[in-house]
């Protein structure tokens, strides 16, 4: 299969004000600490002009172990939401480490017959890859409710609150490209070029977990791809070997470019002494693949998120320090039934 040939993105319906958005504990459990985030997330959804639920799991200090509940009871949730008309977005509360035990139990006829947006990261990482692989669906890589709305926008300046609520709500229920996304100086040049292709990425630790499952995108969907991915905690050297892992399974000669989160709490990383930088890493693993590279761009776990639709066509600028969403992540509201 050639890149031109691949499958169309599957886009979810676009919002309206008032329509219904349910929060869900699709990983991990809420602990009665993190309440008044999440009430705030509530507020912040309200205020780009939705309603919005809990869904039934989503209660403070239940849990099973390190999830919410059992994978088989969040599957179960998840595919009444999926399967409900009146419910037209997904928010996740939380990551966790629970999606890889109910991958196998998603409604997937339910998502190709109502595609509805699907937001969050981490963990939720899995859900966007392996669904924009089976269905197409296009993945909304964008803030938690609980850490990122209610927690990490909370800490920003009014101004950048102010900008990523426009810019999600924008995103939602728009029919329109969104063109470039807000650069900041943070951003880094670590290899010159321009390309354009669709965006595929998430947390580089779920990445490589995917492909090891049956569920793994199939390698032509790398075709041409922007490749995004960020990690959080762990070794310096496991970011290395996921990408070794990555350039084992041959995404690395596929892909037209990357672009690389901000790092956050990994130990080993641009330290005192021999510690190399994260762009040293990419670098050594990229070797002579004249590609595009973006770095730290704000995206996952280090704080507000600029969202990330999989399987959106992008046009990246590494020199220039942009990138672009050329496409809409949503069916516009004319195409709605």
């Amino acid at each position: 299969m050639t890149g031109s040939a691949l499958p169309q993105p599957l886009r979810p319906r676009a919002l309206r004000p008032g329509d219904l958005v349910v929060i869900a504990a699709l990983s991990g459990p809420l602990h009665a600490a993190y309440e008044p985030d999440l009430e705030q997330a509530e507020v912040v959804l309200e205020r780009m002009g939705f309603r919005v639920r809990r869904a039934p799991l989503l209660e403070a200090g239940r849990h099973r172990w390190w999830s919410a509940a059992t994978p088989a009871e969040i599957a179960k949730e998840f595919n009444a939401l999926l399967r409900d008309s009146e419910v037209r977005a997904v928010i996740a509360h939380d990551g966790g480490q629970t999606v890889l035990g109910y991958l196998d139990l998603i409604d997937v006829e339910a998502i190709a017959a109502d595609p509805k947006p699907i937001l969050g990261y981490s963990d939720i990482s899995l859900l966007h890859l392996v669904l924009y692989g089976r269905t197409g669906l296009v993945g909304f890589h964008a803030d938690l409710a609980t850490p990122g709305l209610g927690g990490h926008w909370q800490a920003a300046p009014a101004a950048r609150r102010a900008e990523l609520e426009r810019l999600y709500s924008t995103l939602l229920t728009g029919g329109e490209a969104i063109g470039a996304l807000p650069a900041t100086p943070s951003w880094e040049c670590w290899r010159a070029g321009r390309t354009e292709g669709r965006l595929i990425g998430g947390v580089i630790n779920r990445i490589v977990l995917a492909q090891a499952t049956p569920f793994a995108l199939p390698l032509e969907r790398f075709d041409g791809a922007v490749l995004f991915w960020e990690e959080a905690g762990g070794q310096a050297s496991y970011v290395w070997s996921y990408l070794q892992v990555l350039r084992h399974c041959g995404i690395l000669d596929r892909i037209s470019g990357m672009v690389v989160g901000v790092p956050h709490a990994i130990d080993g990383l641009g330290g005192p002494g021999a510690s190399p930088t994260l762009a040293e890493m990419v670098l050594d693993v990229l070797g002579d693949r004249d590609i595009p590279v973006l770095g730290n761009v704000e995206f996952g776990h280090a704080g507000p998120n600029l969202p990330m639709p999989v399987g959106i066509r992008v046009g990246l600028d590494a020199q220039q320090r942009t990138l672009s969403l050329l496409e809409p992540a949503v069916q516009p509201l004319s195409g709605r039934s």
